[in-house]
Formats: C-alpha cells, sequence, structure tokens
C-alpha cells in the first residue's frame, strides 16, 4: 500500500508540475487582466454557451427559444422559395436572407455590399454576386451600410448600425421619432426587442412572403404549426411568426468553437503565444476592450471613428451622399450629439470577409488596426468634436500590431460556421442563392 501511495502522489506531484509549465506568464497576465475587466471577476463572463444551451443564450421578449422554432427559422432563413416578392420576374424564388448572411463569410456578405433581389452568381464565397441587367439600379435591394455580422447577435438589444430597432435599452427614450423619417422603425410601438423588430420589416423590405404556397406548396405549415402551437392561427402563419423563428435561429449563432473561448474554458494551447501577446495589448495598451466588452466583444454604445462611407467605396449601388444612414444614430434620433456615431459590432470572425466598418472601406484587419493606431479619422464630413475620445494615436510597435492582428484573426474565429447551415430546404431550391448563376457556382445543377 505504501509503495503504491508513493506512486500515486509522485504521478499528482508530475501533473501538477505539467500544469504549472503550461500556465505560461502570458497566460497569468491575461487571466489577470480578464478577471479585473470582468463585470463579476472571472474568465466566465466572457464565455459564450453552445448554441444548443438555449437557458443560457440571451432571448428576445415574447419569443422564448424552442427547438422548433429554431429548426423552423434555420430553415426559412436559406429558403430561396420565399423570395416571391421580386421586382421582375428574373429574381423570383432566388435570394434568401443567407444571401446576404453567408455563413462561410462570418454570416457577413462575400463583397462590399449585399445584393438581394436584382442580383446573381455566388463565386467561392459570395464575392462574385453582381448586379443582373433587368433591374434598374433603383429597384435593387441593397443597403446604403454594409449589413453586420450576424455571429453572437443575441448580445446585441437594439439591432442595425444606428440601434434604430428595438423598443426598449438604448431606444427607451426614442419613441417620439417612430416611424417618423424612418417608417419601418414604426414596427417598435410592438414593443418587442431589436431582431424580432428588424427581422419583421426585413422579410417586408427584402420582398419575401408567407403565403399558402409557402406554407402548403412547400410544406412549411406544420412546421409553423409545430413552433407555434400557442398562436391563434390568424397569427400563426405570419411575418410575425417568421420573424421569430428566424430571431430563434440567430441567436443561436454562437461562436462558442472559436480558439479563444476554447482558451477561456481551458485549454491553454488553443492559442499562441502571439494570439496570446495580441489579446494583452487587446484588454490592455491598445485599449480596444474600452468598446468591445460584452462575452461577444460588442457593446450597445455608439461611436463615431471619422471613416469612410459606403458611396465612397466606388463599387456600390443606389446610395449616396444624401443616404440617411451616413449620419448612424443621428439619422435615427435626430440628435446632433448622435450624428455619425455606429453601433460598436462584435468582433468574432471578422477576419471570413475582407470588408470592414460600416463603409466597407477597410479591407484588411490588418489595415483596421493600423486606422486605430494612427488615430487619424479619414472622413471630413464628420466634425471633430463628434469623434469619439477613445479614437487617437495608440503608439502600438509594427510588432504589436502584428500581435493584435493574429489575436483578432485567428483566436476570434470560429472555423465552422457553416455547421449553422440546414441541410436542406423544403422548396428543395439551391441556397442561399438560386439565380442561374449561383447555381452553377454553388453545383446545384
Amino acid at each position: 500500500m505504501k509503495k503504491w501511495t508513493y506512486f500515486v502522489l509522485l504521478a499528482m506531484l508530475v501533473y501538477a508540475c505539467a500544469q504549472e509549465d503550461a500556465f505560461s506568464p502570458l497566460d497569468e497576465n491575461l487571466t489577470d487582466r480578464l478577471e479585473r475587466l470582468a463585470p463579476n471577476g472571472s474568465l466566465e463572463d466572457f464565455v459564450l454557451p453552445s448554441s444548443g444551451d438555449f437557458a443560457k443564450i440571451p432571448q428576445g421578449k415574447g419569443n422564448p427559444l424552442t427547438r422548433e422554432k429554431v429548426n423552423l427559422g434555420k430553415m426559412l432563413f436559406f429558403e430561396t422559395g420565399l423570395g416571391r416578392d421580386a421586382r421582375h420576374a428574373t429574381g423570383m424564388g432566388t435570394f434568401s436572407c443567407g444571401t446576404c448572411h453567408i455563413p462561410s463569410s462570418g454570416f457577413m456578405p462575400g463583397r462590399t455590399q449585399g445584393i438581394a433581389d436584382g442580383g446573381a452568381g455566388y463565386g467561392d464565397n459570395g464575392e462574385m454576386r453582381d448586379a443582373i441587367s433587368e433591374y434598374a439600379e433603383n429597384e435593387l435591394d441593397v443597403q446604403g451600410a454594409r449589413p453586420i455580422s450576424l455571429v453572437n447577435v443575441a448580445y446585441v438589444t437594439n439591432s442595425t448600425w444606428s440601434g434604430k430597432f428595438g423598443a426598449g435599452y438604448v431606444n427607451a427614450d426614442t419613441k417620439a421619432v417612430w416611424g417618423e423619417d424612418d417608417p419601418s422603425t414604426e414596427i417598435n410601438k410592438l414593443g418587442y426587442d431589436g431582431l424580432e423588430s428588424q427581422n419583421v420589416e426585413g422579410l417586408k423590405i427584402h420582398r419575401m412572403v408567407i403565403d399558402d404556397y409557402v406554407l402548403d406548396t412547400l410544406g412549411y405549415r406544420n412546421y409553423f404549426d409545430q413552433a407555434f402551437s400557442a398562436w391563434p392561427q390568424e397569427e400563426r402563419y405570419s411575418l410575425l411568426a417568421a420573424s421569430f423563428a428566424i430571431s430563434a435561429y440567430i441567436r443561436t449563432i454562437v461562436s462558442d468553437q472559436a480558439p479563444f473561448q476554447k482558451w477561456l474554458r481551458g485549454d491553454l494551447e488553443a492559442i499562441s503565444d502571439r494570439e496570446k501577446r495580441g489579446a494583452i495589448l487587446f484588454f490592455g495598451k491598445a485599449g480596444c476592450y474600452r468598446c468591445h466588452k460584452s462575452a461577444s466583444l460588442n457593446s450597445m454604445e455608439f461611436q463615431a471613428l471619422g471613416v469612410r462611407d459606403l458611396y465612397e467605396s466606388g463599387v456600390a449601388y443606389n446610395t449616396g451622399p444624401d443616404d440617411l444612414r451616413n449620419l448612424g444614430r443621428g439619422g435615427f434620433t435626430g440628435k446632433t450629439e448622435d450624428m455619425y456615431k455606429f453601433k460598436v459590432p462584435g468582433l468574432y470572425n471578422m477576419a471570413d470577409s475582407p470588408f470592414y466598418f460600416h463603409g466597407s472601406s477597410r479591407h484588411s484587419l490588418r489595415s483596421v488596426v493600423e486606422y486605430f493606431n494612427k488615430g487619424i479619422p479619414e472622413n471630413t464630413n464628420v466634425p471633430p468634436a463628434q469623434i469619439s475620445a477613445f479614437f487617437h494615436p495608440l503608439n502600438l510597435t509594427d510588432e504589436e500590431m502584428d500581435d493584435l492582428t493574429e489575436f483578432l484573426s485567428k483566436s476570434l474565429r470560429d472555423p465552422n460556421l457553416e455547421r449553422y447551415m440546414p441541410e436542406r430546404v423544403l422548396s428543395g431550391n439551391c441556397f442561399p442563392n438560386n439565380d442561374p448563376a449561383s447555381r452553377h457556382d454553388l453545383g446545384c445543377n
């Protein structure tokens, strides 16, 4: 017995030493910084739930997550058969929500600006989609600001760059402007959170329909019955129900397989020493954490960084200097102090698509880091008084910028977002796009 006890104690000592060696000074430094910044003083504050852990995922008001609802929402999100209100026959049934929110592109467009109805082509990652000749420019379904990633948006209470959707939280005192300059914000009067409100309007704006064809010919009626069995039938088969299903699905898009998430859960080898140095800069000297501070590294704050607008990219349709979206939060509230300020986005999977900021004005994460390091606004339309106090020269060295870029591009990238795609949609159509060029590119023919 004594000999056995000796070997057990020896094994425990060796294991303890190995663990001590694995926990390097970089790990200790990063852990210390995170614990000091965490609201509850724990690394757990930065840990994202798994997509199936509904109890831990933030849920929308009146829209609890259920398996049936998420399953329906996943199919509707990619169902090109909903695109039945296209401007021309060539666009009918060719686009979906996934057209502008592609999983392999971090649930963002694969090009500067998303094009739903009126676009064709896919390429390898959505980068080859472009306008088709049958559509005049003002008929294209495009946006005047780059679509925001849907990764981890369960942590977003009020959606879009201006935060205009959602009745509560930062919009609690904005009731006077709901439906004024922007009729789409009338939806806030129903009292729902950002995602649910935006998706009701989004289905309309993006020319999608829930009708008997979708319900019976495509076969979605039974799925609505399962997901919304407690709803009266006159409400069950509606854009509101579809919005709730899509919103429930979107809330489950979580980047919990990102290397930084694995490190937070105890796998100290999940990120390299360079990435750890970058993380220490992110949560320290570079000051990124001052704005990107939730578990998803976003916040419901609005900051002016003086970046160029989408119309200045030279490759955007149906936008220009007078686009209300160039004003950011101020375009919604009308307040002088809100002008040119945009919502702080989450940072996970930003490496998946080479376009950054609301105007797609930067094309690599390294250039984003360089922009912040210089701290010099590039958009002369933005008054200096509006620029965020956090935007100033950071005095990072080239090596530090390399380290920070490594953290942003590798540690925060979940490598398997395509797990959130359905195996099929009920129409049998190609998805996320179903136009002839996309069908060829996606191998659906």
